[in-house]
């Protein structure tokens, strides 16, 4: 609409000066030819008082003839000095395009029009420029050709759009990129992405994306605090941006995780060394809050073409094998394969029937005896979780105790087992039986995230059981890993508050992660259970032998009972009765079994192992010398 009106003013601004011009060039004749009787002095005022520049130009000797007093006013000059002028020396066009040559200008001046106006910079006298458009008509006096020129000043319009467009690049950029870190965002990902695999596509190139995720992050949110989070997320993102080359591009596609883009890759080993980079370079200490953290990062790597022809074929297969780096111990990177694609799948078709198993009442809690070896009298039972899929029968704990924990349903399946296991014993001394103490699989999760000591006390004091019938089995990952200070105070202090309660404290296949007598000391341990690994060829393997040996040595000297586990064979418990280790547990006394089916257990007598126990056997397929592991996390 402005422009449209700018154009109407501009013709008659310029209709107005043709008539101007010629009644100067005609010297206001007292009987003006008939051509000229309809114009009077009104249109000369008009001229006169125009708002804007108004001028005639000659084309042949870009001279101007003749410019209303707006347009000496603007440029500061008289009329004199105008007509003295060129044009160009007047008003300069704009900086030159290098690509494309110039036309003269007033062949551009010709060609301006309200719809395409000609951009210029008007040189006043004091120096300064303004930017103007003009557009351009035609005149013919006579046999001489003419041109009427309106120009606008266009300054303040400019500086306004200028604003916008800088106003626009700033809300660009923060659309774009992420408030936190700087780093480009999600949806820049999802703009730049298909461009880089369509230049990949013309140039015939490898393109890699990588997927970063950081391990346990959520471990230092919960125990020091999203603002300390953050700026780990701000250091972390220095030091990804710091190991990529600049044409690289680095995402924070939110939260922990990140995305890499590699263009031009030459070979599957600079993708390599690219992610070694990376996790080299966030493995190392970093200073948050004058703290020191340690962070490292799992890294899955898809290519182009090889592992994707579109960006959500490349996200979703690097992010898979970001998962298969997960599942690999953490730290480290791997390259997408299909079989990976074939895991993932079924990894989430076990998250999604586990989700349906906690609501539809497919777990269950089966036992298994711990017995003295001297009496072979049942002095506890250790609760073991089950899951019975209606269509694909029991599932093997180690196939989704994995998926649980990286799902977050390790929580509810652990008050699940609690509970449960607690009800049993209720039930259990209701029926008469002589009930011993339940030891329950704690996961690291469980002792971090739950306020597991309250819980306890309060689902004991609802059923009226005393605490003290309760043992919790800790694996030594869940107590002795080297995570952060914080988190490990906190667990200690949450193992405090047990033993305050009564409940004993177990330590889970013992000698397998990372222990350390100092932590054995200091978390007051009742019971160590040497892990079935140990177990299965100690009389057989010496180094075994010496293993189990230094360990009830150990546990003697320190008050602690020792449990083996996996006894399988008489050899392994009469080469432990000799070692002095006081209980055992496997399936040379029984294998797990419904709550229903404990009675026999729980009748203060020893259990006759010249007979085969009438124990259910959950697992048949899979042969009676394997164990079925217990939920472990």
């Amino acid at each position: 609409m402005n422009q449209l009106a700018f154009g109407l003013g501009a013709l008659a601004g310029l209709a107005v000066a043709a008539v101007a011009v010629l009644l100067l060039r005609l010297k206001r004749p007292k009987a003006p030819p008939a051509w000229l009787q309809d114009y009077d002095e009104t249109h000369l005022a008009a001229f006169e008082q125009w708002p804007t520049t108004a001028l005639v130009l000659d084309p042949a000797t870009e001279k101007v003839l003749a410019m209303n007093p707006a347009g000496l006013r603007s440029l500061g000059y008289t009329l004199a000095e105008v007509r003295a002028s060129r044009f160009g020396e007047l008003f300069a066009p704009e900086e030159p395009n290098p690509q494309a040559p110039e036309k003269p200008l007033i062949k551009r001046v010709q060609e301006a029009s309200a719809r395409a106006p000609l951009e210029l910079a008007q040189r006043c006298r004091d120096g300064s420029r303004r930017a103007v458009e003009c557009t351009c008509y035609p005149l013919q006096l006579g046999t001489r050709s003419l041109l009427a020129v309106a120009v606008h000043d266009v300054s303040v319009r400019r500086q306004v759009e200028s604003h916008l467009l800088e106003k626009h690049q700033e809300l660009d950029h923060l659309a774009h990129h992420d408030h936190l870190t700087g780093l480009p965002n999600r949806l820049y990902l999802q703009a730049h992405l298909p461009d880089a695999i369509a230049d990949a596509r013309r140039k015939n190139t490898v393109l890699a994306v990588l997927f970063l995720d950081l391990d346990r992050f959520k471990h230092v949110n919960d125990s020091r605090g999203h603002e300390t989070g953050d700026k780990l997320l701000k250091t972390v993102a220095q030091r990804i941006r710091s190991t990529m080359r600049a044409e690289d591009v680095v995402v924070r596609m939110g939260g922990d995780e990140f995305v890499v883009i590699l263009k031009g890759v030459q070979s599957s080993e600079q993708v390599s060394e690219a992610a070694a980079r990376i996790n080299h370079a966030l493995s190392a200490p970093m200073i948050v809050d004058g703290r020191t953290l340690v962070t490292t990062v799992s890294i899955g790597v898809a290519l182009y073409p090889n592992d994707g022809a579109d960006m959500g074929e490349l996200l979703r297969h690097s992010d898979t094998a970001m998962y298969q780096a997960k599942d690999r111990g953490r730290n480290n990177f791997q390259l997408f394969s299909p079989n990976m694609d074939k895991r993932l799948k079924e990894r989430i078709a076990i998250e999604s029937s586990l989700r349906t198993a906690l609501s539809s009442r497919q777990l269950d809690v089966h036992y298994q005896p711990i017995v003295d070896i001297e009496s072979q009298r049942v002095v506890a039972l250790e609760a073991l979780l089950r899951w019975k899929h209606p269509n694909h029968g029991y599932v093997r704990p180690e196939r989704f105790v994995s998926v649980a924990e990286e799902a977050g349903l390790i929580v509810p399946i652990g008050e699940f087992v609690m509970q449960r296991a607690i009800e049993d014993t209720v039930r259990w001394r209701q029926a008469g039986a002589a009930i011993v103490p339940v030891a329950i699989n704690i996961s690291a999760v469980q002792l971090q995230r739950t306020n597991l000591a309250e819980n306890i006390s309060r689902l004991t004091k609802q059923h009226g059981l005393e605490p003290s019938m309760l043992q919790i089995e800790l694996t030594e990952s869940a107590v002795f890993e080297r995570r952060e200070a914080r988190a490990r105070e906190a667990s200690q202090d949450t193992v405090a508050k047990l033993r305050e309660l009564g409940v004993h404290i177990a330590i889970d296949d013992f000698g397998t992660g990372y222990s350390s007598l100092s932590y054995l000391k200091r978390w007051r341990v009742d019971t160590l259970k040497i892990d079935r690994s140990f177990v299965r060829d100690l009389v057989t393997d010496m180094s075994d032998l010496a293993i189990v040996s230094a360990i009830i040595a150990m546990a003697r000297y320190l008050h602690i009972k020792v449990v083996a586990e996996g006894i399988e064979g008489w050899p392994q418990l009469e080469k432990l009765r000799q070692l002095g280790c006081s209980y055992a547990q496997g399936f040379l006394f029984a294998r797990p079994a419904p709550a229903d089916e404990c009675l026999r257990y729980l009748n203060n007598t020893p259990l006759d192992l010249t007979q085969r126990l009438p124990a259910l056997d959950l697992l048949e397929n899979t042969g009676s010398g394997e164990h079925v592991r217990a939920l472990r996390a």
